[in-house]
């Protein structure tokens, strides 16, 4: 973002009005125009091995786990899935000498543990990682989506984890946890159905997560909206489409306060919001923002000091991405 930032910013993560079927949407979408959403949903990724959440120590030579390694190899045979570890598990003493290769930061490193402090260690480590955001947009003219504004961070590994396959799930929100000054609040969600998926995830950038929507979920669709330039964005009322509670995504009345090239900043508003959350909360990345008609784009972060304030990112951006 270009304007100073003198309070913190805290990431807001953390997906129907006509029914429709895709096709007939499908026919009144057009390449500037995209179907906003502001579902609540729930991510998980496939994560491209095994890795420490946490530092473990073992018990061989005061070796340990730290957090962020990948787990290379144990007693010589390869590691990608924890299925891998726990079959090996299965069959393994407490006294057994285990000998691993792990991948930590740019070398491979090789430790040495005991069975049981091996064992001790398995709930520490982790092939998958999961999160709740907000579903900005579909596009049914290629089959694709955009969510969150902002990318993935793992927050046991600290970094965008490298991934093999992800989806993201329908949720509903069933507690929220309001934000105050200096305490940034959160959804509390779960996935509907495990067994649906609303699409995959293929990209994890800096300005969201993207991928291809699964266009047979019989999910309610609005009309696309036309998408907006920037310097379209005006100082003044707008909205934004979020979901808190249950499955039921709601407008509610915001004012655009800042607008800079690819991002702009604004306040929450809308008292019933601002009773029911504090302000702005985790989860609510991704909630599409909309102004005199037209698809502005997403939320994205919120000031952690004052969380009725917040920014945003243009759909531009996230569009130039997700096209890619």
């Amino acid at each position: 973002m270009e304007w100073s930032r003198q309070l913190k910013f805290f990431m807001a993560s953390v997906v129907m009005i006509v029914v429709m079927s895709c096709s007939s949407i499908a026919a009144l979408a057009t390449s500037g125009s995209l179907i906003p959403m502001g579902n609540s949903i729930g991510i998980q990724l496939e994560l491209a091995g095994v890795f420490v959440s946490s530092d473990v120590p073992l018990s061989k030579k005061k070796s340990s786990l730290k957090a962020g390694d990948r787990l290379v190899s144990i007693d010589g045979t390869s590691v990608d899935t924890l299925q891998i570890l726990h079959d090996k598990v299965a069959t393994m003493g407490d006294e057994a000498s285990v000998k691993l290769i792990l991948h930590r930061e740019e070398s491979d490193v090789a430790v040495e543990a005991d069975g049981l402090s091996f064992k001790r260690a398995l709930p520490f480590l982790k092939d998958t990682t999961e999160g709740t955001g907000t579903l900005t947009y579909v596009d049914l003219n290629d089959g694709t989506y955009g969510a969150l504004g902002h990318q993935i961070i793992d927050s046991s590994l600290k970094s965008a984890p490298d991934f093999d396959s992800g989806s993201i799930y329908l949720s509903e929100i069933e507690q929220i946890k309001k934000s105050s000054p200096g305490n940034p609040g959160y959804k509390i969600s779960s996935i509907i159905d495990q067994e649906e998926t609303l699409g995959s995830i293929l990209t994890n950038s800096v300005y969201g997560i993207f991928g291809d929507w699964n266009t047979s979920y019989k999910q309610v669709l609005t009309e696309p909206l036309e998408v907006m330039q920037p310097t379209e964005l005006s100082v003044g009322k707008a909205e934004i489409l979020t979901t808190i509670q249950g499955t039921k995504v709601e407008s509610f009345e915001i004012e655009i306060s800042k607008m800079s090239n690819d991002s702009f900043q604004f306040k929450l508003t809308d008292q019933r919001l601002l009773e029911k959350t504090g302000g702005i909360l985790q989860g609510m990345s991704g909630s599409p923002v909309i102004q005199k008609g037209k698809f502005v784009g997403a939320v994205t972060h919120m000031f952690v000091d004052e969380p009725e304030k917040g920014a945003g990112l243009f759909l531009g951006k996230m569009t130039e991405v997700g096209a890619k």
